[in-house]
């Protein structure tokens, strides 16, 4: 029997602005963009000529001459005088139309997404007519219908870019209207307004806002190509468009004029996407944790004392002091710590535990399938015919997965792709590994399929995983684990959520499988009764650790532990009553002293 220490509590979380200046892009577009606001706000108090007055005399001159540090404009006005102040304008416009769009278009996009119907179908046809057309010809039509105008071309760009938010708030409206969570609130009582703002409204925050990061830099834009044509900022009002169309007479003569102005833009539109990203990975929890990042291949391995990288004479599976935890920024937060047993061919071990005891993690850390970012493994090692995983390159783990090791997940329905048939889901398992024909490898999906006890495999292996119930499905989940005679299975809850005929059916077809195969099982569940079953060894799970192992019958018969006292007590008996609860209740007080 093993007892171990608990885990070190997590880390405290760093806040949000630690974590926007976690992202370097995200702190420079920030630092950038104030600086140059900074600048357009204090263009009052500034020791700037004042940008309307003309000076023939000393007009065009290059940068960096006397009291011109910038140099002049084809009428002699100061440049670095008129680029702030026409930043200050463009900000001004960029800022208020995006609000304008994003107000209206998020409004449009919530009510349409959730609301549905008649409803629906008018909101949106009115946002695809607006769609219809260019958008830059629809704001030059709308700035010609009021008149040239710098307040003109606000509310032309602020219309031409409202199907933007629209179109996307209502696409993840419409995903999320009918999620759990809702409908959690619908039961609760709430009205059809509280849930758009207190449920929907949160969710789709994160869209709005990297919408509107995107769209001010679209903004300054066509609010700068208007200005250009004559359309926008009217003399002597200017902003950086109008800078630019009045300078493109003079492009080849004196190109700074235009080149300075082009240059602010640039350098505006490019903070403001930057400052977006950042923005939106923090008010994202799953950003920001990188649960939504590409993960890499092989989990992520910070070993600081690797261990000898082979061991002779070892069992089929050894797993010696495996911790691994999530990168959290910086910091990492432990999911288990110091786990080890063995595993010998032709045997069961049963890790068992509550739920977010570490088994998942523990079983996913094995081949390396704990999804980086933010997974980490940060010591110990496992041994596979006594080759540590760990120590091996990222191609050599990949060939291991699915020949010597292979897994049965929890939830067939989310790990079998819906848009393939079962058929040749089991037939890739094989392709991937194997070099043969396709026919070849169907007819070896076939023979699997009736391997593991699925009537008619043939025609069953045309159907797609939602035409299967569920035990078919743990079924098909099983085959492709066996599709190149591994020599371990870790089946990963291969019970959950099927009926108690059907998991007996499970669990009796995984026997079968390791006396006439001589497969070594690592069973993964929160089952007692299972355990008790099918286990030959059982180890028990408490906060990342293993407080407790041994042969099955002993730790039934003889707990060592207090938390796995509480397990067994757990487990119902026929006929047993309220005696349950009173034989129940005393430990559960004891474990929580």
């Amino acid at each position: 029997m093993t007892n171990a220490a608990l885990p070190a509590a997590p880390p405290r979380r760093r806040s949000n602005w630690q974590l926007l200046m976690a992202n370097r892009l995200a702190a420079a577009g920030l630092f950038i963009l104030g600086f140059v606001v900074l600048l357009a706000v204090l263009a009052p108090v500034l020791p700037l000529p004042n940008p309307d007055i003309t000076d023939q005399p000393n007009r065009l001159l290059p940068p960096l001459s006397p009291g011109h540090l910038l140099g002049t404009d084809h009428l002699g006005r100061d440049i670095l005088s008129r680029l702030i102040w026409g930043t200050q304008v463009s900000l001004i416009v960029g800022i208020s139309a995006t609000a304008i769009a994003a107000l209206v278009g998020s409004v449009i996009g919530l009510v349409a997404g959730y609301a549905r119907g008649a409803t629906d179908t008018l909101l949106m046809r009115f946002v695809d007519m607006l769609m219809a057309f260019p958008y830059i010809l629809l704001a030059i039509a709308i700035v010609a219908a009021l008149g040239p105008g710098l307040l003109n071309a606000l509310y032309a760009i602020a219309i031409v870019n409202i199907p933007f938010f629209a179109r996307n708030i209502r696409g993840v409206t419409v995903s999320i209207r009918n999620r759990e969570f809702v409908d959690a609130a619908r039961l609760s009582g709430k009205g059809d307004v509280a849930i758009l703002f207190t449920e929907v409204l949160p969710n789709v925050l994160p869209v709005i806002v990297i919408t509107m990061s995107t769209t001010v830099g679209w903004m300054i834009l066509e609010t700068a190509g208007l200005s250009f044509l004559g359309l926008g900022a009217q003399p002597p009002t200017s902003d950086l468009g109008s800078m630019l169309g009045q300078a493109r007479a003079q492009i080849f003569t004196a190109p700074h004029a235009s080149i300075i102005p082009g240059v602010m833009i640039f350098i505006l539109v490019m903070s403001i996407n930057l400052l977006g990203d950042g923005i939106r990975d923090v008010l994202d929890p799953r950003l920001r944790s990188g649960s939504l990042a590409r993960p890499m291949a092989v989990t992520q391995i910070r070993r600081e004392n690797p261990p000898p990288s082979n061991r002779e004479n070892a069992p089929a599976l050894v797993v010696e002091q495996l911790s691994a935890g999530f990168d959290d920024s910086g910091r990492i937060t432990p999911a288990i710590s110091g786990i080890s047993f063995s595993l010998n061919r032709g045997e069961c071990l049963g890790l068992i535990g509550e739920s977010g005891s570490g088994k998942s993690v523990t079983a996913l850390s094995l081949m390396g399938l704990v999804a980086s970012p933010p997974g980490v493994i940060t010591g110990g090692a496992v041994y596979v015919d006594g080759r540590d995983v760990l120590a091996m390159d990222e191609n050599q783990i990949i060939a291991l997965r699915g020949v010597r090791v292979s897994y049965v997940f929890q939830d067939p329905l989310t790990t079998l792709h819906p848009l393939y048939r079962v058929g040749e889901q089991v037939a890739e398992a094989i392709l991937a590994h194997r070099p043969i024909g396709r026919r070849e490898a169907g007819e070896r999906a076939v023979e699997l399929m009736e391997q593991v006890g699925i009537r008619d495999a043939r025609a069953r292996s045309r159907a797609f995983p939602h035409e299967l119930s569920g035990g078919q499905r743990q079924r098909i989940g099983i085959a492709m684990a066996l599709a190149n005679d591994p020599d371990i299975i870790v089946a990963d809850e291969p019970t959950t959520a099927l009926d108690v005929t059907v998991q007996k059916r499970i669990l009796d077809l995984l026997q079968g499988l390791r006396r006439d195969r001589g497969l070594a099982i690592l069973l993964i569940t929160h089952d007692f009764g299972v355990v008790a079953d099918v286990c030959d060894r059982v180890a028990v799970m408490k906060n990342g650790v293993i407080v407790e192992q041994g042969a099955t019958a002993g730790v039934l018969r003889n707990p060592q532990h207090d938390y796995t006292r509480r397990l067994i007590a757990c487990v119902p008996e026929l006929g047993e009553g309220r005696t349950f609860l009173d034989r129940v209740r005393p430990l559960m007080a004891e474990g929580r002293a």
